[in-house]
């Protein structure tokens, strides 16, 4: 679904996140901005052909904000937005900036109640002298209206810029965590939190990483990783402690001395981390690979994949433009069986876990015209070169795709490319190509 105009910062998709169902697809961009798609049902005429995503509702979440006391501008831009179980026909999200979480309610209204007894049509109070009988009001239908209403501010937790934000299990609860914090609140509550992890040293002099990416364990209420900038997950668990600084288990690849270099700890950090459905797993994705953690094995991990091996002779130069502390994210297909995460050149990757096969796509005008089959994209380093090949050297570091989110139950992915979003659905079976 691409607009072709002139991308504005503002418009920026900054976060992408499917709803429990996925009948809903939220993304949040630069401007504060919300805008939810909703899946169109099942046409009778064509039973298999499952319905596209059209715009359902769009909010200004964030308004850009002054910090008086720090002389600091907060920016609109959305980092994160999670959505809570459903409970009843309203739907609810939580959207976070670098500062404020809200929860906003999303509710719809087709019917409207007419005939009052004390109120004309426009609903100004009659006088009650004229009120000679009573009468039952009706409600007629209208036009369908999608509603949406902040619920809840949860303001002043962080310090520091809020990287992540999950929902409990327990349906009650959710985490927040920032570079050196993490936060626990209760939805209900908005004027404390709990602290449960914090890494801040007396002396900041003294800080040597940061928190990175935290969430929670998707079936044991107890449970949460988080991801430091040194490439380490720390699992905690908040049955042992009410403060989380002591880990349970901590996952570590020791490094390879033959690998070591300037950039060896910027390329470690941790960008993204996500627990798989079953939740025995955990993903992590860092500069150059995504990895696959077992929970009950911390000395590494059980499956590397290399996203972009070929840039590993452009350090230097991604260095200098930045782009090496780009912070790429990945996501989990509905079985945990296939992993995908974003690179370069509008580019995502796709590692099938059993076949061990992997492809290499690209989001782009072209592949989104509709029922356009993606092609498999390569990249090749020097040597021969095959038609279609992508030389390392004509790579475009601008367009990058960073977010991207997997349907829950099928084969359903949405990548966020700068100010695009694209759709893809697998019309023909459950294999990844």
């Amino acid at each position: 679904m691409p607009s072709h105009r002139m991308p504005s910062e503002a418009d920026v998709i900054s976060t992408v996140e499917f709803n429990h169902t996925g009948e809903l697809l939220a993304t949040g961009d630069k401007g504060g901005r919300v805008v939810i798609f909703q899946r169109e049902p099942e046409s009778k005429n064509t039973p298999h052909s499952q319905g596209e995503y059209d715009v359902y509702s769009t909010f200004q979440s964030h308004e850009p904000e002054f910090d008086y006391l720090k002389s600091l501008e907060i920016e609109e831009k959305i980092n994160k937005i999670k959505w809570l179980p459903q409970q009843n026909a309203a739907h609810s999200l939580l959207s976070t900036n670098d500062k404020t979480i809200k929860l906003w309610k999303i509710t719809e209204r087709d019917k409207r109640p007419e005939g009052y007894n004390l109120k004309d049509e426009e609903g100004k109070l009659k006088d009650l002298s004229t009120v000679t009988s009573l009468q039952v009001p009706v409600l007629k239908p209208m036009d369908l209206m999608v509603e949406v209403s902040p619920r809840r501010i949860f303001a002043n937790g962080h310090t520091y810029h809020i990287n992540s934000i999950s929902v409990n299990s327990d349906c009650e609860t959710y985490m927040s965590a920032d570079d050196l914090r993490i936060n626990l609140w209760h939805l209900a509550i908005t004027d404390r939190s709990f602290n449960i992890v914090d890494i801040k040293p007396a002396n900041m002099e003294d800080l040597t990483e940061v928190i990175t990416a935290s969430e929670f364990h998707p079936h044991h209420c107890n449970l949460f990783v988080y991801s430091s900038s040194k490439g380490s997950l720390r699992l905690c668990d908040m049955r042992a402690a009410a403060l989380c600084d002591k880990h349970s288990k901590l996952f570590e690849e020791p490094e390879d001395p033959s690998n070591r270099s300037f950039f060896s700890e910027i390329i470690s950090s941790v960008s993204d981390v996500k627990f798989s459905h079953s939740g025995r797993y955990m993903l992590t994705r860092d500069y150059l690979t995504v990895k696959v953690w077992d929970l009950n094995m911390e000395a590494r991990p059980i499956e590397t994949y290399q996203v972009h091996d070929y840039l590993r002779s452009k350090l230097c130069s991604l260095y200098e433009s930045d782009c090496i502390f780009d912070k790429f994210e990945c996501a989990w297909n509905g079985s945990d069986s296939v992993i995908m995460t974003g690179a370069y050149n509008n580019f995502f990757r796709m590692f099938d876990r059993n076949t061990k096969r992997d492809v290499t796509l690209e989001a782009s005008r072209e592949s989104s015209k509709p029922r356009a089959v993606l092609k498999p994209r390569r990249v090749c380093v020097g040597g021969k070169r095959r038609r279609d090949d992508i030389s390392v050297d004509s790579l475009d570091f601008t367009k990058k795709i960073l977010h991207t989110a997997w349907h829950p139950a099928e084969n359903i992915i949405a990548i966020a490319a700068t100010n695009n979003l694209y759709i893809f659905q697998d019309k023909v079976n459950s294999d990844m190509h």
